[in-house]
């Protein structure tokens, strides 16, 4: 069992906290440099698209998991990035200065949905959400002249100063490199004075606001914030399939991102990851297990909704931690053993007067 005594501030806000996270966490960047290398062409794309979604769900993380907004419209966000960064490569604009036009625009995009959506919250704010979706979706099969419409429209291959990323390989290399980049800055936003605001908002917005934190301004700053990292994903999701339609931002991918991070684990950074790979995993496990399923059951076609619906539930039920709480839980047992008690994690029945009245 590792006892961790600190004796300084510094050491609580270190992004590792002992020799153990520094020695997994570099073989696990070696791994994933070496991937090329062990996993064949479809593993590797895949792996690929793990990335991509875990850079989305950074950022629906920031907002669900660590301030406490319900978006049921991330779609819309993932659709501007994906969009602008297609226009503006087509048009002959760098890689690079197109990624940061997408992640800005998909910004001002998230303030103006955050600004009005300041005064509802909870199931409302879910609704408004919804309701933005809808409309971006609208707009992408309106705008015909900019986005092809229904028709669709070609994403060139990806040039970074003179760089081709015109292989699996080479464009894995570019998400791994802004997936990293993407973390580290999510690491070092919730350690700092901002991300400890989010998280007394999630908390209780009402002794937030007593403590003196502007509570408009860190939500719309939740908002721009998830957004713009929705867009970068968006941006290197439209450079993965090279061809956009409206269909592809509809409300069934604002709710498979919202099942991404609900499942991976509200909360938690690794809950991003976790959910990802759950994500992109979860529909080869289904098509593999349809073969062992009797045919009535294996040939139904809405049989990935099922699954997918009963985990979700299955999880807020039994585990509202996710899987990186189930992983938790786990270690602690291990770590503990043979003093671990078994109502270590029971969920507090408790809540303060403050937390009633809302």
């Amino acid at each position: 069992m590792r006892f961790l005594f600190k004796t300084s501030y510094a050491q609580d806000i270190n992004l590792a906290k002992h020799g153990g996270h520094r020695f997994w966490y570099s073989a696990l960047l070696l791994m994933l440099l070496a991937a090329p290398w062990l996993f064949p062409e479809y593993w590797l794309a895949q792996l690929t698209f793990v990335m991509i979604y875990a850079i989305v769900g950074l950022g629906l993380m920031l907002l669900a998991g660590f301030t406490g907004q319900f978006s049921l419209g991330h779609a819309a966000f993932l659709g501007v990035g994906a969009y602008t960064q297609a226009v503006l490569t087509n048009a002959g604009m760098p890689f690079t200065l197109a990624l940061v036009c997408s992640a800005a625009l998909s910004a001002v995009v998230g303030v103006v949905v955050g600004l009005p959506a300041l005064r509802v919250k909870g199931i409302y704010l879910g609704m408004a959400t919804l309701s933005f979706g809808f409309i971006v979706e609208e707009v992408f099969a309106r705008w015909e002249s900019m986005t092809g419409g229904n028709a669709g429209m070609h994403v060139k291959v990806p040039t970074v100063f003179g760089w081709k990323a015109d292989s699996s390989e080479s464009f894995y290399y570019l998400c791994l490199v802004i997936t990293v980049l993407a973390t580290l800055a999510i690491l070092n936003l919730l350690r700092s004075s901002t991300g400890r605001a989010f998280v007394a908002i999630r908390d209780s917005e009402i002794s937030a606001q007593s403590m003196g934190i502007n509570l408009a301004r860190y939500k719309t700053l939740s908002f721009a914030l998830s957004a713009a990292l929705a867009g970068v994903g968006g941006a290197l999701y439209a450079h993965k399939l090279r061809f956009l339609s409206p269909d592809q931002f509809n409300i069934l991918q604002s709710i498979d991102l919202l099942l991404m991070v609900v499942i991976g684990g509200l909360g938690s950074v690794h809950g991003a990851f976790l959910g990802a790979i759950f994500l992109i995993t979860m529909p080869q496990i289904i098509s593999l297990l349809k073969d062992y399923l009797p045919p009535i059951i294996g040939q139904a076609p809405g049989l990935q909704s099922v699954i997918y619906g009963t985990l979700l539930v299955a999880f807020v039920m039994f585990e509202p931690l996710g899987l990186y709480g189930r992983w938790f839980k786990i270690r602690t047992w291990f770590q503990m053993f043979p003093f671990y008690r078994k109502g270590m994690f029971k969920r507090q029945k408790s809540f303060q007067k403050s937390d009633r009245l809302k």
